[in-house]
């Protein structure tokens, strides 16, 4: 793969209870574990950042499918739940569920959509076969 870009991030701190900046410091950010997970709760965490990312990730993935679908995504939106747990091997693992709402779409089409930037999106194609990722298509056009 030839590489277009490359982001760098440092953690420092207290890995979850620490901080995180971007290279070029347009980013920069204290982070807290949430209280479920036994933390202080309070500021942003690593699962929220990869939601975050997921989210307008897959959301630009699905405007490049819409437009040469033709199709109309005006108000489209994307959010993303990412939960975390014991795996069951002694470690953690996460489960992620993008939540997709194309007004402006009709229900087949709008799933379609969805696929397609599913295969397009690279947070999608590093999670496949790693994480389970639910689809969910929640607002379209009423037929």
């Amino acid at each position: 793969m030839k590489v277009l870009y490359t982001a760098s991030a440092t953690a420092t701190g207290d890995g979850r209870d620490g901080h995180v900046e971007t290279s070029d410091g347009t980013f920069a950010m204290d982070l807290a574990s949430p209280k479920e997970l036994g933390g202080e709760g309070g500021a942003t965490n690593p699962e929220q950042l990869f939601a975050a990312g997921y989210a307008a990730c897959f959301h630009s993935a699905l405007r490049i499918v819409g437009r040469r679908a033709k199709a109309d995504v005006t108000n489209s939106v994307v959010s993303a739940e990412v939960g975390i747990g014991p795996n069951g091997s002694g470690g953690f693992g996460l489960t992620a569920q993008l939540i997709v709402d194309l007004p402006a779409v009709a229900r087949e089409t709008a799933e379609q959509l969805v696929e397609q930037a599913h295969q397009v999106c690279p947070y999608s194609n590093a999670t496949r076969g790693n994480i389970d990722v639910a689809l969910t298509v929640r607002e379209t056009l009423a037929a």
